[in-house]
């Protein structure tokens, strides 16, 4: 009777173990690995011996999107970089993944399927480490008149998420105020024209080098003019340069006025503008072989979009010549002295031509 009991038990532990449900009694857990790097993703399943057991990639966007990559101990998927190993001892079937791509990233699923509407899953997500990439979406450049609001925009993609910071050339000050700010919106309130220039939108992750990209501020204001020397002097029959510095953008046009007439490059005057950037131009008129009604007030005027500015520059009648621009030659009656025969008979002449004229007059 003994014997038949042992019977008996051992029938009924080969009916209970026909009857149990297969288990995933283990799956990996999140995987982080960086371009070109080799992962192994474990599936330990029990009691699965008699069931189909497989590996399908979901993309991590969207759940439908699913790529079949083993079933059992063979593989589906054509690709070299795939490999399975199949452990009969823990019933492990092993996925290993080499030279990681990009486009590896998703969620990995082990799946027992028991019947066509019955199955068990577990999955395991695959997260590829990625340098930064700065979006189409950011801002490029901008322009924008003076004292309007300003939001500059940066965005950028790579894992893990990267930090996104904000500086300018040379470090200069921040209209935010500092030479770094952190975050993608960087706004301002009320541009002013000392804030054009480049700025540097920074992505980091500790991925690679991470990137940059340099958006072009430019501020359009209205001209802003400066004489560095307002009163100039100069001998009759002398040449004498009048000068002012114009800041403005967009480049504005310069005139020269004197008396309420626009000059113009001729026998009298020699108009030239110098631009030393976008925003800075000097300009110069000479005034040649000066003559009595040419002395007075010099209008220098700039206008863009924006405005109109303009400031003055007097030139006044003295008696000695000014040195330069009358450094070449001085005139005595009709005649040409060459300064190369010394500036103190030079001068001496110049005096004496002076006096001559005078007495010559009274």
């Amino acid at each position: 009777m003994k014997s038949i009991g042992v019977i008996l038990a051992l029938a009924f532990l080969k009916i209970v173990s026909c009857q149990r449900t297969p288990t995933i009694s283990y799956i990996s857990q999140e995987q982080i690995k960086d371009i070109g790097d080799t992962v192994e993703l474990l599936c330990s399943v029990q009691y699965g011996q008699e069931y189909p057991v497989l590996w399908i990639k979901f993309n991590k966007e969207g759940g439908s999107d699913q790529l079949p990559l083993s079933s059992g101990t063979s593989l589906i998927v054509r690709d070299s970089r795939f490999a399975l190993r199949y452990d009969t001892a823990s019933s492990t079937y092993t996925l290993q993944i080499k030279d990681i791509q990009e486009t590896d990233a998703g969620v990995y699923q082990c799946q027992v399927l028991i019947s066509l509407n019955n199955r068990i899953s577990a999955g395991v997500e695959l997260q590829v480490r990625r340098p930064p990439i700065i979006s189409d979406n950011s801002t490029r450049s901008l322009v924008v008149s003076e004292g309007q609001p300003v939001q500059l925009n940066c965005y950028a993609g790579g894992f893990p998420t990267p930090r996104i910071s904000w500086r300018r050339e040379n470090n200069a000050i921040l209209p935010t105020g500092g030479s770094i700010y952190r975050g993608n919106t960087l706004k301002v309130s009320a541009i002013r024209k000392e804030d054009r220039g480049t700025y540097y939108c920074v992505a980091e992750n500790g991925v690679g080098r991470g990137a940059r990209r340099n958006i072009n501020v430019e501020v359009e204001f209205a001209p802003v003019i400066t004489a560095p020397r307002p009163r100039l002097g100069q001998a009759l029959q002398y040449d004498m340069n009048l000068e002012c510095h114009v800041e403005a953008y967009p480049p504005p046009a310069i005139t020269w006025i004197k008396d309420d007439i626009e000059l113009s490059n001729n026998q009298h005057y020699s108009i030239s503008h110098f631009a030393t950037a976008d925003e800075y131009t000097d300009t110069t008129i000479r005034v040649i072989t000066i003559e009595k009604r040419q002395y007075g007030e010099f209008i220098c005027r700039a206008a863009n979009k924006l405005g109109t500015a303009q400031t003055t520059v007097q030139l006044f009648e003295t008696i000695i010549p000014v040195c330069p621009p009358a450094c070449g030659q001085a005139i005595y009656g009709t005649g040409v002295i060459p300064m190369s025969s010394g500036p103190l008979i030079a001068l001496a002449l110049v005096l004496a031509a002076f006096l001559r004229n005078f007495y010559t007059k009274y």
